[in-house]
């Protein structure tokens, strides 16, 4: 089992930067591969970024990609998102996860990221 706690969030303005951080507990940290998701109110979550145990692969939605880099430290039990180029459609709250026999099942309480024009 592992827990995930996400941190990072805040208010930006449109343009700026911004780097989450998931941090997790448990011992088996390295064999989950991982995500952040996003999610605004009214609307599904939505996938951002993947990134493999290892963390030789990655994968990001079309809509981030070229703005966003997924990364994780497996000795410090960390998965990081670097977004640049912030806009305002990108305010949403973030969550981190972990993959597990195919699914998502562990996630962390989600940080808030606010974008303003």
């Amino acid at each position: 089992q592992v827990q995930l706690v996400e941190s990072g969030g805040g208010l930006v303005q449109a343009g700026d930067s911004l780097r989450l951080s998931c941090a997790a507990s448990g011992r088996t940290f390295s064999n989950y591969d991982m995500a952040w998701f996003r999610q605004t109110p009214g609307k599904e979550r939505e996938l951002v970024a993947t990134i493999n145990w290892s963390g030789s692969l990655t994968y990001y939605t079309d809509s981030m990609k070229g703005r966003v880099t997924i990364s994780r430290d497996n000795g410090k039990k960390t998965v990081d998102l670097q977004m640049n180029s912030l806009k305002p459609e990108d305010t949403a709250v973030y969550y981190c996860a972990a993959m597990v026999s195919g699914g998502y099942r562990y996630w962390g309480q989600g940080t808030q990221v606010t974008v303003s024009s």
